[in-house]
């Protein structure tokens, strides 16, 4: 039995809204065409998907198993199809993601050296890109920070910087040399994913205020609403008078790895890797912290 994609994607619309009518709006499909269609799929695969009663609609165990799934596949189909775009087109080019602070130019040279008629596209992501953009195809490799959803990617480590406490410019600790966790200990946190990924095990107890990206960080932080991290290389691109950074040793250093899909194949995303690797050193010094060495914790 062969997985219809279409169908695919509309059980992943009403997994996400668990409503069929909002579910049937967001795909522009009447309620009815759309039932038909989830029915069609659970008698493909043999199992329920949804419970429905008077309460809503919920998922099923093998619904959540192929929730789990349908992400990655989907995603890759997209890839697939963006490939075969790029390849129809004679088009030779290579899409670099890269997060902010993260040099890519020494690695970019090296591997144009090597291949003159690729141009490489660079393209900054941020924390919640990585892995989606990996997968579906929008770039072909990624300078990323970990954490990473590691599933579906090919992930090598390149490096690891020092991470910075941000602090508003009239706080008690700004312009100090360093500061320890103790010296944090109670502060509101700016960030930008769960508490699991949290650099420090200290923070305030109502810390929650969430961001996307480095500016948004600086923001929050410059109005005085908590304390944030970056990595050194971060506060290289961000100088401003409102907020101060200083050094926090104790700290897990921040890690920067290059990732691409596990399922691609492609000789020059190959050719950028070694490239990439071949220049950490020129990058670390780029970004003035030291080359990743051994393996990751």
């Amino acid at each position: 039995m062969d997985l219809d994609l279409r169908k695919l994607r509309y059980f992943l619309a009403v997994a996400e809204q668990l409503h069929f009518g909002r579910a049937a709006e967001e795909l522009h499909i009447a309620q009815p065409a759309l039932s038909r269609q989830i029915r069609a799929l659970e008698k493909d695969l043999g199992a329920a998907l949804f419970t429905r009663d008077r309460h809503g609609v919920a998922l099923t165990d093998a619904g959540r198993q192929l929730l789990t799934d349908s992400g990655p596949l989907l995603a890759s189909a997209d890839a697939v199809r963006r490939r075969v775009t790029v390849a129809a087109h004679g088009s030779r080019r290579l899409a670099v993601g890269f997060r902010t602070g993260i040099p890519v130019i020494p690695a970019a040279q090296a591997f144009e050296a090597r291949h003159p008629d690729v141009v490489v596209d660079v393209q900054r992501i941020e924390w919640d890109d990585q892995a989606p953009m990996l997968l579906d195809g929008r770039i072909d490799v990624g300078y990323v920070r970990l954490p990473i959803d590691e599933t579906g990617l090919r992930v090598i480590p390149l490096y690891a910087e020092p991470l910075m406490v941000v602090l508003p410019a009239g706080h008690r600790l700004a312009g100090k040399e360093e500061v320890t966790e103790a010296d944090l200990a109670g502060e509101p946190l700016v960030w930008h994913a769960g508490p699991s990924t949290h650099p420090t095990r200290r923070p305030h107890p109502d810390s929650g205020l969430r961001v996307r990206g480095v500016e948004e960080k600086l923001e929050h932080v410059a109005a005085g609403r908590g304390i944030s991290f970056v990595a050194r290389s971060e506060t290289l691109f961000y100088s401003r008078p409102d907020i101060g950074y200083v050094s926090i040793p104790e700290l897990a250093p921040d890690q920067v790895c290059l990732a691409m899909a596990a399922s691609r194949i492609s000789p020059l995303a190959e050719d950028f890797f070694a490239a990439a690797q071949a220049t950490a050193e020129i990058t670390a010094e780029c970004g003035n912290y030291e080359a990743y060495a051994g393996d990751r914790a």
